[in-house]
């Protein structure tokens, strides 16, 4: 199988990681601990070594604010809805996931807050100033993607951040398309929350990620239990990132999320960025050589990370995908890409596009192949 899904999730994972997953759940695989015995301290030394990796990784204030999640949905999640009030408005975009859109749009539909989308310009990206136009007084969040998931291009959210917190209110970055290939710097880019995956570009498993809660943000917790530590207060313990984590976390996936991690840091972020780049680059001009072909997104590879999205005059996305599954063994990601607004913006709705997304560890060859593969599908 010739994968290429992962924007999805990254497959596969660098032998580290599998090694790290192997050895923490044959030795340490305890419920973590803070005055327990030796394997549920070590359980609670592997969530505290990847919140100081997330920290230094991210440049955040302090590795006690990064909560460990279910995905980037959960985290995405435990953002609106422990953060944002009744009369508040939020300016969002046209190229989010539904795990941007679906939660804001439930909340404006509950009549609970007052939502904007700004639509991007025909390449996709937005332009700051259709941002700032829409400022009101009850305006208390920007919420955006970093990379859309269907373009792959870049927005510009460090002016976007600067000029967040100039007037006081949160942003908030989706950062799950970005997070491993991209720097992604809290600080520099005024950040509140910030909210990623661990099983894409981070290589960790499935069932992984984080919500890092930045000090202007006041989280509500979305569920309480038991935190391994204090025991004897009647509700959630204060104390982040406990205040948030209520129950017992994956343990062996954040242990497998450190050393996805430490892979990207040890391999380098520029390094990791240009390969899968060179990628795009062979695969929008061998798709643009195809008749009948129409490649979405930018040619500026330096805004844009390793997904590309197409259509067919000739056959429709659903129908390419799945005989490059079953003829070809390559794995693509066909439809809408639970990001409907952007593909009703670029007029693929409602059969959506063929997204390819190579990453760390495809190969020009396999992009050779799956441009013949697409000459065969379609008779040229």
């Amino acid at each position: 199988m010739i994968y290429l899904d992962n924007a999805a999730t990254s497959f596969p994972k660098p032998e580290p990681v599998y090694r790290a997953l192997d050895r923490f759940a044959r030795e340490e695989l305890a419920n973590p601990g803070r005055a327990g015995h030796k394997m549920a301290l070590a359980a609670e030394r592997a969530l505290d070594d990847c919140r100081h990796r997330l920290n230094q990784f991210f440049h955040g204030l302090s590795p006690d604010r990064f909560v460990f999640t279910l995905n980037g949905t959960d985290a995405l999640n435990m953002a609106f809805k422990g953060v944002l009030n009744e009369g508040d408005h939020v300016i969002t975009t046209n190229l989010e996931h539904n795990s941007v859109s679906r939660p804001l749009r439930a909340m404006e539909l509950n009549g609970k807050i007052a939502l904007t989308r700004v639509t991007p310009c025909p390449e996709g990206f937005i332009d700051p100033q259709q941002v700032f136009q829409w400022l009101k007084p009850n305006t208390r969040m920007v919420a955006m993607t970093h990379a859309s998931n269907v373009l792959g291009t870049v927005q510009p959210v460090r002016e976007i951040g600067a000029w967040c917190r100039q007037k006081g209110i949160l942003f908030l970055l989706d950062g799950a398309q970005t997070a491993g290939v991209l720097p992604i710097d809290i600080q520099k880019d005024g950040i509140d929350l910030l909210a990623c995956p661990g099983h894409k570009s981070l290589f960790g498993p499935t069932g992984t990620g984080f919500l890092y809660a930045g000090e202007r943000t006041t989280v509500r917790p979305w569920r309480e239990g038991g935190t391994g530590g204090d025991s004897s207060s009647e509700t959630q313990p204060k104390e982040l990132p406990y205040f948030l984590e209520g129950g017992t976390p994956n343990v062996l996936g954040v242990a497998g999320l450190a050393a996805g991690l430490a892979w990207v840091v040890e391999q380098g972020l520029e390094n990791i960025h240009l390969r899968e780049m060179t990628l795009v680059k062979q695969l929008r001009a061998g798709l643009k050589e195809i008749p009948g072909i129409k490649v979405l997104g930018t040619d500026q590879l330096e805004k844009s990370v390793a997904t590309v999205s197409f259509v067919s005059e000739t056959l429709p996305a659903p129908e390419i995908g799945s005989i490059l599954d079953q003829a070809f063994e390559i794995a693509v990601r066909p439809g809408l890409h639970c990001a409907p607004y952007i593909h009703k913006v670029a007029g693929t709705y409602p059969d959506g596009a063929v997204r390819v997304s190579p990453g760390a560890f495809n190969t020009p060859a396999e992009m050779d192949k799956l441009l013949a593969a697409l000459k065969e599908i379609l008779s040229i």
